[in-house]
């Protein structure tokens, strides 16, 4: 580099200095940093005395493996709903009709839609089957079923009761109970007795609302 004044020659020496007492600086920090730390580790060692590192070739660290949440809490409130809801001692005596099957729509809808239920006119598209269940198991199971199926935009689903054959009595306890929980769901316009090929007097075809 040329240098043609006096004054230039002054400014260059100004700013190498700088530079060179800021890179003495700091190999001076880094020197105080180094002593920090040996001291650190000597006041360790002194502490708990002489330390081995344990060898790990090849070690692996584990990565957790991500849950999904089960709402318990929520599945605790809907069984809670349902079992409040649909109860046992409902009185669907003028609700249902005994003409040649058993029948019920709900009021407001004309008979032709208990006509074409029958007919077949809708395609059953899931079922359950509450034999051997107890009473809670089974109310449960229904509410749960219905409100899924609806949610799902199903509109024709068959609900087998059994007969009651084994019963005491001989007393269809079960087909009775699921009678009045069904006329208390709000999903159900309307539901009949199987036909024979579907299940007969131990089933019934349950006409959903749409939407």
């Amino acid at each position: 580099m040329k240098v043609h004044a006096l004054a230039e020659l002054q400014a260059l020496k100004r700013t190498m200095a700088e530079r060179a007492a800021a890179e003495a600086a700091r190999r001076e920090a880094e020197r105080l940093a180094a002593e920090q730390r040996e001291r650190e580790r000597r006041l360790f060692e002194l502490a708990v005395g002489p330390v081995q590192p344990i060898p790990h070739p090849g070690r692996i660290e584990p990565r957790p493996v991500p849950v999904e949440p089960v709402p318990v809490q929520r599945q605790l409130d809907e069984a809670s709903v349902m079992r409040e809801a649909l109860s046992d001692d409902f009185d669907i005596e003028t609700l249902l009709h005994t003409d040649e099957l058993l029948s019920y729509r709900r009021p407001g809808l004309g008979p032709e839609i208990v006509r074409k239920l029958r007919e077949g006119s809708w395609s059953i598209q899931r079922q359950i089957d509450l034999h051997g269940l107890r009473t809670d198991e089974a109310r449960e199971a229904l509410g749960r079923f219905i409100r899924e199926s609806h949610q799902n935009g199903l509109r024709c689903v068959r609900v087998v009761h059994g007969k009651g054959l084994g019963s005491p009595g001989r007393t269809p306890v079960l087909k009775n109970r699921v009678l009045r929980w069904l006329v208390q769901k709000s999903e159900v316009m309307a539901f009949v007795q199987a036909r024979p090929a579907e299940g007969g007097a131990g089933a019934l075809v349950v006409l959903l609302r749409s939407g």
